[in-house]
């Protein structure tokens, strides 16, 4: 390894491509299985945001930021942080206008409390998962697409 150039890039480097190129979308689908399985056990939309802005941080710190850039733009990041905390607000005024006080998941079916609970808490993950995504990933590209300083 001491002979390698020492400016040599992860993205030159043939088995950390193909590694990381297998791990992403595993990386990716674990993150959506602790988004949906979150009321049922450990996890939710703060470790599931994590873990899915970790797949993609991973990709670009492989494939280069420009290539992360191509596949979610910078808007599509803007967008998600305001989606995201408006799902999560939208939930709770939506209870509100249904007779129950702000995030109360009962009113959300009026056949059964426990189908609204679930939804309710449901889509309230959902949108600190897309928040949290969203957010991670536009730390990211704050930082790394900051000019080197040497």
């Amino acid at each position: 390894m001491s002979d390698l150039p020492r400016k040599m890039r992860v993205r030159e480097m043939l088995v950390l491509r193909v590694v990381g190129k297998a791990l992403v979308p595993f990386i990716l689908i674990f993150a959506l299985y602790v988004q949906f399985h979150g009321d049922y056990g450990p996890g939710g939309g703060f470790q599931a945001g994590v873990i899915f802005a970790a797949g993609l941080i991973l990709h670009a710190l492989i494939f280069g930021l420009e290539a992360l850039r191509r596949a979610i733009p910078q808007v599509a990041v803007e967008i998600g942080v305001a989606l995201g905390a408006l799902l999560y607000a939208g939930v709770g005024l939506f209870s509100m206008l249904k007779g129950g006080s702000f995030l109360d998941y009962d009113v959300l079916d009026a056949h059964d409390a426990v189908h609204g609970q679930h939804l309710g808490i449901l889509l309230v993950e959902l949108g600190v998962g897309i928040t949290v995504t969203s957010v991670m990933l536009a730390i990211y590209y704050s930082f790394a697409g900051r000019p080197s300083a040497r």
